[in-house]
């Protein structure tokens, strides 16, 4: 998988979200809200290729989280990320 060009996070308010930059993209049902781990995973993949194991891995050595349960909440984030269009 990897990230879509043309989004960027932004805090606004103290909200982490996911907008698509340029005039042509702006629907704000389209803004995507994040927590810090997902904002911590989203800048850890950048531009790069990623899988969820990917994923799970950069979770279990940030925080104290099991790498059976960080997968399933990889899995469920990257659903939801290929549901809002910002990742292929």
């Amino acid at each position: 998988m990897k990230a879509k060009e043309k989004f960027k996070l932004m805090n606004i308010c103290g909200e982490n979200i996911i907008i698509a930059e340029g005039k042509e993209n702006i629907d704000f049902s389209k803004i995507i809200s994040m927590n810090d781990s997902s904002v911590f995973l989203w800048n850890k993949i950048g531009n790069n290729d990623f899988t969820n194991e990917d994923l799970a891995n950069w979770l279990t050595e940030e925080y104290e989280v099991k790498y059976d349960d960080a997968l399933a909440d990889c899995k469920d984030l990257t659903n939801k990320w290929l549901q809002a269009g910002i990742i292929e």
